[in-house]
């Protein structure tokens, strides 16, 4: 049973063979009507399916499956004032080779890292199949002019970043400058050229449901290669129902326009029942398309090492706890 109401209707570009919601964009006025003509997030249904879901249980043959594949979907991710060629190097090797002791562990899908160190990175993962992320645009907050952003976004692509992670501008998203923001997105977009883009809303500081399905289809119409929950810097970060809407979300974007969008819920989801339980919403909600590291993403770090253990107590009977696995 539905627990939102249907995705939008077509619009006239669309049915006529023109671009996709090309009229939505087309002025700041006709943006604000598009996204506060999306149907209302029925909050009560929308949580209690997320949790509905998340009480699913999987046999063991589904979560050794299911535990290779959250492997496979991390950002394994460094973020922090005091990071170092060093530390970089030491999380890439991690990535290519989550565990020293069993050579059949998935690798990581990305390293993720200031602009400065992507050069680090890219170095470190070469040959290996694992991409190189950056944040930029002035990440976490996205206090900065639009030119900064931008020599932000070309650094992290001149270093070698396969892709890139940016945040909206809050404060206009929050105050109804929707254009802003758009026009802003589409901005980065250019300058990321093969580079994916991935747009992060900081899904806690949108305060609402309906706030997180309008940045999703702003995101998605500015040309976002994933949507992304949260920065990990805030209180609150990824949650069930946040991206079980924004699978919504990207599910009715690629019905009404033919264009898949990968999701990305970020901080805040530490264990292997965690990860198994985002899966499922992936699943039940986008579905299969999407269960593979080119559509979905776990921002999660910390995630690597629970999921480490658990796969060992699968392959041995033992659980084998946190000694066995590297400090990042």
């Amino acid at each position: 049973m539905p627990t939102t109401a249907p995705s939008p209707k077509r619009s006239a570009a669309f049915e006529q063979g023109g671009p996709p919601f090309a009229d939505a964009t087309a002025s700041d006025s006709a943006l604000r009507r598009f996204l506060h003509g999306l149907p209302g997030v029925d909050t009560v249904g929308l949580e209690a399916r997320a949790a509905s879901l998340g009480t699913r249980s999987i046999k063991t043959t589904a979560k050794a499956y299911a535990i290779d594949l959250a492997i496979s979907m991390i950002d394994l991710t460094t973020l922090e004032g005091a990071d170092t060629p060093g530390k970089v190097r030491a999380l890439a090797a991690k990535a290519v080779n989550p565990d020293p002791t069993d050579r059949t562990s998935p690798r990581t899908a990305a390293v993720c890292v200031y602009p400065d160190m992507a050069a680090t990175a890219a170095a470190a993962l070469a040959g290996s199949g694992v991409k190189v992320a950056s944040v930029a645009t002035a990440f976490p907050a996205g206090r900065a002019a639009l030119d900064v952003k931008l020599a932000d976004v070309r650094d992290a692509v001149a270093a070698g970043a396969d892709e890139i992670d940016m945040v909206i501008d809050r404060g206009a998203f929050l105050s109804g400058r929707y254009l802003k923001v758009y026009e802003e997105i589409l901005a980065v977009k250019a300058e990321c050229g093969s580079a994916r883009l991935k747009v992060i809303f900081e899904t806690g500081e949108l305060s609402t449901y309906d706030n997180i399905r309008r940045a999703s289809w702003l995101g998605m119409l500015a040309g976002a290669d994933f949507i992304k929950t949260s920065t990990g810097k805030v209180g609150t970060n990824a949650t069930p129902a946040n991206t079980l809407l924004m699978l919504e979300a990207v599910r009715d974007f690629r019905e009404q326009t033919g264009v898949q969008i990968g999701v990305k819920p970020a901080g805040g989801i530490r264990t292997s029942k965690d990860a198994i339980k985002f899966l499922v919403l992936v699943n039940e909600t986008a579905g299969e398309d999407w269960l593979d590291n080119h559509w979905f993403r776990f921002g999660a770090s910390s995630l690597l090492n629970d999921l480490l253990m658990q796969r060992q107590k699968l392959s041995t009977g033992r659980y084998s706890g946190p000694d066995y696995v590297t400090v990042d």
